[in-house]
């Protein structure tokens, strides 16, 4: 993580939407400053040709450097036609608040659903946000317009943990499809009754792709901790003494199983699944996520 960014995770510049939309900058810009062709989130486009503007046709289309050097409209053309719909998902139960080196799950999730939204506004993909837990759902509708992304960081600012994970009632609105659409869903996958994996099942239809971002930190996986402790869930608050040293190999050796069942099922069902490992920086997360995206196209 460059020093730029670490600067600014202090809570009083970070639940700021100025400070999210500048570090979003901050990761998007700097990631594609190392890149040596441009990265989309859509599947991407190729240029075809000019033509004339016509009315009706979307003004975002619109060449202006054309238009400054002809002073005629003129359209871009594409043969491969790539926006999309985006639709963010962020669980917002109260394990998402389990944190690591001074930054939790969920300032994770949202510093890279703000760089990923950022990405799909500069491409002119339509996106919108969903952030659920059994307290609350949060929506902004996928739109876009020019006050959409104030929109979705004020929600993302805005975005508190609580609660668990909402059961399936309630949930019906997440499955509405319009046209192409890409599901972006960041979670821990802690649940009760395997509710997280029915539901992203219910994301998937043969005319979309779905993406599911796991969140873990290091010492979640690895249990690297020297003593006794004392652990308890966020969510239920039932604790349990665990001696770590003793306990650690056979904890990570379940916790990767877990993982391998996860990534599994999932790419038996033709969802993507991301491990995002929390003490990576967030260009490397990114820049994971858009490998993915590469293999998906090819």
């Amino acid at each position: 993580m460059n020093n730029e960014i670490k600067q600014l995770l202090k809570p009083e510049i970070l639940n700021t939407v100025s400070g999210l939309e500048l570090i979003a900058r901050i990761v998007v810009e700097g990631f594609m400053s190392g890149s040596n062709k441009s990265q989309t989130i859509g599947s991407g486009q190729e240029f075809s040709q000019y033509r004339t503007y016509e009315p009706g046709d979307d003004l975002r289309q619109l060449d202006w450097k054309m238009y400054a050097r002809s002073e005629r409209y003129y359209i871009k053309q594409a043969e491969i036609e790539t926006n999309i719909t985006v639709k963010f998902i962020l669980d917002a139960s109260q394990s998402m608040s389990y944190s690591e080196n001074g930054i939790s799950k969920v300032m994770y999730a949202k510093i890279m659903t703000a760089a990923l939204a950022y990405l799909a506004r500069k491409q002119s993909d339509t996106y919108g946000l969903f952030t659920v837990n059994n307290k609350k759902i949060t929506t902004i509708r996928p739109r876009f317009e020019q006050q959409q992304f104030i929109r979705f960081l004020v929600a993302l600012v805005n975005l508190e943990t609580e609660g668990t994970w909402k059961r399936d009632n309630g949930l019906e609105g997440l499955y509405d499809y319009h046209g192409k659409e890409m599901i972006l869903f960041f979670t821990d996958l802690y649940d009760e009754d395997e509710d997280l994996l029915n539901f992203i099942s219910r994301l998937k239809t043969p005319r979309n792709e779905v993406i599911t971002f796991h969140l873990m930190g290091k010492n979640e996986m690895t249990l690297a901790f020297d003593g006794s402790f004392t652990f308890q869930d966020l969510e239920t608050h039932t604790q349990v003494k665990v001696d770590a040293a003793l306990q650690q190999k056979q904890y990570a050796e379940q916790v990767n199983k877990w993982i391998h069942r996860s990534r599994m099922w999932m790419l038996e069902k033709h969802i993507n699944y991301e491990l995002v490992l929390m003490d990576n920086s967030f260009e490397t997360s990114l820049r994971n996520f858009l490998k993915v995206r590469k293999t998906i196209l090819r």
